[in-house]
């Protein structure tokens, strides 16, 4: 049965239009809410219109142009180029120094052919040190001895596991890869355990090998233009894994105990965090650029919460934030632990880092005479 409400309601709405030829006022007056005035400076949406570029290329700094007020993850690529920019030009008044540049990214990005993009950041000195894991270690190393092909994501695992076929994502490496990187790689832990032993025999304390000193001897041997740690070692640019042995890295580590034993091959993570921490402590100003999410995010921004926070911040994942992993944290987050400093300039990016990194930096890095 109809309410007494729902009665009288009805029966006003009748009284004011009996012919039912106009909308009811509770209608109109929900769907034609009167808007507030926009502020004079609001921005409009903008759209990127190709008629513009007829008869001539299009360039990196049109798109750049054209997306900067699309809305939606646009908008966040062109943030983070501002951003960047603004990491480059910075100059401290006093001495002169710019901002010191931690750079993140997980392993899959070595694997892709995003590669060549960090490569050419360290390559050029765009960056003060480096963040990443134990695979977007040896992949590099490993893409020196063999080469990684496209596939699918949908191929099928138990077939590609009875070919010797490693996939990641819709790449695939063959397994005699990381035979070639085992031949490569266990000579020199060889001559690395020699050296240890002699200057422990000698009665130098001081002599450590730590996972950064460990990449920066493998980017020596490797002696490969192609290779990031190549770069970074010719460039003294320092890489830390604070999980060196999460990969097949680690797998060779493990087997090389059973050549040394009872000795063994002696990695102190202790000293990279200190030298990660000091770095960021005695920054002038602090910038953090990372591609992923997990291990290499962490551990910059818990580099930068030395200094009470980065001053500019820009991820780039597709983590969300709903189940309280680090890795999908925005910058917010940060910013309650001091990793990033209150009122800093930060964006968090959600796209997968090889669809929109390269059009980063090729509007910043890249954008030079």
């Amino acid at each position: 049965m109809e309410s007494t409400e729902a009665q009288a309601s009805r029966s006003s709405l009748a009284e004011a239009d009996p012919a039912g030829d106009l909308p009811p006022s509770q209608a109109t007056d929900a769907v034609l809410v009167k808007s507030t005035k926009m502020p004079a400076d609001a921005q409009k949406v903008e759209e990127l219109d190709f008629n513009k570029f007829k008869g001539r290329p299009i360039t990196a700094d049109d798109l750049y142009q054209g997306m900067r007020f699309m809305g939606f993850q646009a908008s966040s690529v062109a943030e983070a180029i501002r951003i960047i920019n603004d990491m480059r030009e910075w100059r401290d008044p006093e001495t002169g120094e710019g901002t010191t540049i931690f750079l993140g990214y997980t392993s899959n990005l070595i694997s892709s052919g995003l590669r060549g993009v960090l490569r050419y950041l360290i390559e050029h000195r765009h960056v003060s040190a480096v963040v990443t894991t134990a695979g977007g270690i040896e992949e590099d190393f490993i893409k020196c001895l063999g080469d990684t092909y496209m596939s699918s994501f949908s191929a099928d695992g138990a077939k590609l596991r009875s070919k010797g076929l490693n996939r990641i994502g819709n790449l695939v490496v063959p397994n005699d890869n990381y035979c070639a990187f085992e031949d490569w790689v266990v000579p020199i832990l060889d001559k690395m355990f020699e050296e240890q032993e002699a200057a422990r025999a000698a009665g130098d304390e001081s002599f450590h090998w730590t996972p950064s000193k460990v990449i920066h001897r493998l980017g020596k041997e490797i002696n490969d233009e192609r290779s990031v740690y190549y770069w970074a070692y010719k460039n003294d640019i320092p890489v830390f894994c604070p999980a060196l042995t999460d990969g097949s890295l680690g797998d060779m580590l493990y087997f090389h105990t059973f050549k040394t034993s009872p000795q063994q091959l002696r990695i102190d993570i202790v000293e990279d965090i200190r030298r990660i921490n000091t770095m960021s402590v005695r920054a002038k100003r602090a910038g953090m650029i990372i591609l992923g999410g997990g291990v290499v995010k962490h551990h910059i921004a818990n580099a930068c919460l030395m200094r009470n926070g980065a001053e500019s911040a820009v991820y780039i994942n597709t983590a969300q934030e709903f189940d309280g992993s680090d890795a999908g944290a925005r910058p917010d987050e940060a910013v309650s632990w001091g990793k990033i400093k209150v009122g800093a300039d930060a964006v968090k990016v959600y796209l997968e880092a090889t669809a929109c990194f390269p059009l980063i930096v090729a509007n910043t890095f890249a954008n030079e005479p």
